[in-house]
C-alpha cells in the first residue's frame, strides 16, 4: 500500500505515544477518487486509534487497519438495513439551495431545525423556502437562519473561507489538541481501571459516559464499546435522536434519557461522572458548562478523568457556539465548491463521497481517549482533548496531493453482518479495526432508545 498520512502528531503530548510506529494498514489506497485524499483521511484517522490502542495495551502490531473495513465503516449508514429498509439519510428540506448570488447548504433533518428554518424564512410550505432564498444573497440567508437558531451555511470557495473571520480559528493547532494533566495535579483516583488481557475486549470494565449525538461522537463510542467498554449514552427527552442515526451508532452501548434542567436528572449525571473513567461530549460550546459538565469543571472535580470534547466549528472564533454538521462544514470551507459539477441545470456544489469529516473526527476522538488512558495507566493523571469538524476539514486539505497518481480501485461489496434487534433484523458492517488479522466485531445490537437505567453495569 502507498503511504498513509500520519495523523498522530497531536498524540505525542502523551509520552507513551512519542516515537511510536503507526499501526499497519493493508488493502487498496484509493477507491473513492476525487480532488482530495479522503481515503488518506479515513485510513489515517482509524490508524491513529489503532496505534493508540496498541500503546495502551502494550501490544504494538496487534491492531491493524484494513481499507475495505474502513471504507465500509465510513459509510455505515449507507450499508445499514433496518428490517429490510434503507435509511432515508438527509431529509427533503436539507441540501443545497440556490440563492440570489450563489448557493447555501441547509440542514433540517431534525424537526426542531426544520421548524426554525421555516420560521426564519416566513415559510408555510417547502416551496416558500426556495422562493425566499432566491431573493436573498447566500450570506444574508445564512445570517437570518442562524439568527433564528436554524442550521445553514453559505457555500464558500476556499478563497472566501480564507478571508472569513472563522478560518484562522478553525485551522489553528493540531488535529487532535491534547492536554494531559500534570502528574503533580492529580487527586484521589476514582478508578483503578487497567486494560484487560483479552485482545478482543481490551477496554472491558472501562466506564464511558457518552454525551454526544449525530455521527462523530457516537462513532467514537461505538468503537470503544466494541472494544469492551461499558458505554452509557445520555440523550435529552425533549430532543430525541433521529432513529436511524441512533441505530447506526448504537451497537455495544446502552441508552438512557436525562433532562439536565431537572435537578434530579442532573444529580444522577454528576453521580455517573464521579465514578466514570471517560466522558465524551459533543454539544455546542457553552451548553454543558451551564450544568457543571464542561471540560474544565469536570477535570477540577476529577483530575484522573479523561474528558474529550467535540464541536463543529472549534473552541474559539466567532462561530464557536454556532450549530453545525459535517455537510455544513463542507459547504463553508470550500469542499462543496471543490466537488461541484456542471450538469444540465448549470453548476452545482457537491459533497465528499461519504461524511468523512464526521467519521474521521469520531476515530480521532477514540484515538484521543485511548492515548489519554495510556498516559493515565502510567501516571494516574487524566487529561483532556478537543477536536472539531472544521479542524478535520483543514487536515483533509493539508494532505499531500500525491494520491492523484494512484488510480481509484473500486472495493468489493463489504461482508455484511445480520442480527436481530428491537428494531427488527439489522444488516450492517463491522468496525474498521482488525485484531491479529481478524476483523473486530460488535457484540450487541442497539438497545431500545432510552431503555437503560443511568447506572454503571
Amino acid at each position: 500500500m502507498e503511504p498513509v498520512p500520519d495523523l498522530t502528531a497531536g498524540l505525542a503530548e502523551v509520552e507513551a505515544l512519542r516515537n511510536v510506529r503507526p499501526a499497519s494498514c493493508t488493502g487498496s489506497r484509493r477507491w473513492w477518487g476525487g480532488h482530495l485524499d479522503v481515503e488518506g483521511l479515513a485510513l489515517g484517522s482509524v490508524q491513529s486509534a489503532a496505534t493508540a490502542l496498541g500503546v495502551l495495551t502494550d501490544s504494538p502490531g496487534r491492531y491493524s487497519v484494513d481499507s475495505g473495513l474502513t471504507a465500509a465503516s465510513f459509510d455505515s449508514l449507507g450499508h445499514l438495513r433496518i428490517a429490510g429498509r434503507k435509511p432515508q439519510g438527509f431529509a427533503p428540506s436539507s441540501g443545497f439551495r440556490r440563492t440570489a448570488d450563489g448557493w447555501i447548504r441547509l440542514h433540517a433533518n431534525y424537526p426542531h431545525h426544520a421548524a426554525r428554518l421555516m420560521e426564519a424564512l416566513s415559510a408555510t410550505v417547502p416551496q416558500d423556502v426556495d422562493r425566499a432564498l432566491t431573493s436573498m444573497t447566500s450570506l444574508e440567508a445564512e445570517a437570518v437562519i442562524v439568527a433564528h437558531r436554524g442550521v445553514a451555511t453559505a457555500v464558500r470557495s476556499r478563497e472566501e473561507w480564507f478571508s472569513s473571520d472563522m478560518y484562522s480559528a478553525a485551522s489553528t493547532g493540531p488535529w487532535i489538541s491534547l492536554a494531559p494533566h500534570d502528574v503533580q495535579s492529580k487527586g484521589p483516583a476514582a478508578s483503578s481501571w487497567v486494560p484487560s488481557e483479552d485482545p478482543l475486549l481490551p477496554l472491558d470494565g472501562l466506564k464511558v459516559l457518552d454525551l454526544t449525538r449525530v455521527i462523530a461522537g457516537p462513532t467514537a463510542t461505538r468503537l470503544l464499546g466494541a472494544l469492551g467498554a461499558d458505554v452509557l449514552r445520555i440523550d435529552p427527552p425533549f430532543l430525541p435522536e433521529l432513529p436511524e442515526a441512533f441505530i447506526d451508532a448504537g451497537f455495544d452501548k446502552r441508552s438512557a434519557e436525562a433532562d439536565f434542567r431537572n435537578t434530579g436528572d442532573l444529580a444522577a449525571i454528576h453521580g455517573l461522572v464521579s465514578s466514570a473513567d471517560v466522558v465524551i461530549t459533543g454539544y455546542r460550546n457553552g451548553v454543558l458548562e451551564r450544568f457543571g459538565l464542561g471540560q474544565d469543571a469536570l477535570l477540577v472535580a476529577r483530575p484522573d478523568l479523561v474528558v474529550v470534547t467535540l464541536s463543529a466549528w472549534g473552541s474559539s472564533g466567532p462561530w464557536r457556539e454556532r450549530r453545525g454538521f459535517d455537510s455544513l462544514v463542507q459547504a463553508a470551507c470550500g469542499i462543496a465548491v471543490s466537488y461541484g459539477q456542471h450538469g444540465d441545470d448549470g453548476w452545482k456544489p457537491g459533497a465528499l463521497p461519504v461524511q468523512a469529516l464526521d467519521h474521521a473526527t469520531g476515530y480521532g476522538l477514540a484515538a484521543a481517549v485511548l492515548t489519554l488512558l495510556a498516559g493515565r495507566v502510567r501516571t494516574g493523571a487524566g487529561g483532556s482533548a478537543t477536536l472539531s469538524l472544521a479542524r478535520t476539514a483543514e487536515e483533509l486539505f493539508s494532505l499531500p496531493s500525491s494520491h492523484h497518481g494512484i488510480p481509484a480501485t473500486p472495493l468489493p461489496e463489504p461482508e455484511y453482518i445480520v442480527a436481530d434487534s428491537p428494531y427488527g433484523q439489522l444488516r450492517f458492517v463491522g468496525p474498521p479495526l482488525s485484531v491479529d488479522g481478524t476483523p473486530l466485531s460488535y457484540r450487541q445490537p442497539p438497545v431500545r432508545y432510552g431503555s437503560s437505567t443511568p447506572t454503571w453495569q
